[in-house]
């Protein structure tokens, strides 16, 4: 028996990247999925794909842009309209932006970002948290980086966004404790997805390729992480296994947030 038998979980930018793992490691562990992305050909194949793995998961996929409120209460609605609760909600979804310094950075970007990580984060918890309390029991884990924790040259908004996120993981281990829901965050660095993949190719477009190794070499261990590393840690916080782990924001970098310069 996996540690979310049977628990209906919520997963926003669950197309790819760690939206993805989670959704894979979630499945094996028993969840019954709902699966949110703004990419409805990419959700499907996700769905697929964990079907093919285990066949026997409960999977209903949403086609959902996270900065839309009325779109948010939809995917809630629907997965309540499924599946009768929601147990768990990985608030994955978000964007880096794009590379430029604090003065020069475009503004209607600057906004996006901002509508994505931050209003879609807030949305969610909005729509989902009252379904929690009225079941007294929740699990909430929301997506705060590296970026949530420290400064990042040249992604002032995604920076801005993911400690906005981590406050409001603070905040609402404050206010709904007391209803059995635990909301925590998670700070990963730079994990292998198409995201980070693509703030490589912006580092460095003529060899992203070393752009990656130079940032690798500055880790601890040598290496980037793996979205499936991250998978597990999201299973854990939205298991039982989290019951008195409460409105925490835990880094999974490789200890490279410790480190000051190169390592």
């Amino acid at each position: 028996m996996g540690r979310l038998k049977d628990r209906v979980i919520v997963i926003t930018g669950a197309a790819m990247g760690l939206g993805y793992a989670a959704a894979l490691e979630s499945a094996k562990n028993g969840a019954i999925l709902s699966l949110v992305d703004y990419n409805g050909e990419s959700l499907e194949k996700a769905k697929s794909d964990i079907l093919q793995q285990y066949p026997d998961t409960r999977i209903l996929t949403v086609v959902a842009d996270v900065s839309d409120e009325v779109a948010v209460k939809k995917y809630v609605d629907e997965t309540v309209r499924e599946f009768g609760t929601i147990h768990g909600f990985y608030n994955n979804a978000g964007i880096e932006g794009r590379q430029a310094s604090m003065v020069e950075y475009d503004l209607d970007v600057f906004k996006k970002v901002v509508d994505i990580n931050l209003m879609g984060v807030y949305y969610g918890m909005r729509y989902i948290i009252p379904i929690m309390q009225q079941q007294s029991y929740g699990r909430i884990v929301n997506v705060a980086s590296v970026g949530g924790i420290r400064g990042v040259m040249n992604q002032t908004p995604y920076v801005a966004t993911k400690h906005a996120v981590s406050g409001i993981t603070k905040n609402a281990a404050l206010e709904y404790g007391r209803f059995g829901i635990q909301t925590n965050a998670i700070a990963p660095g730079a994990i292998l997805t198409p995201m980070v993949a693509e703030a490589f190719r912006q580092v460095n477009p003529s060899d992203p390729k070393a752009a990656e190794a130079e940032y690798a070499a500055a880790n601890p261990t040598k290496r980037l992480g793996l979205p499936e590393e991250v998978g597990k840690l999201v299973v854990f916080l939205l298991s039982e296994d989290c019951s008195y782990v409460n409105g925490q924001t835990i880094a999974i970098d490789g200890g490279q947030s410790n480190s000051y310069g190169n390592v």
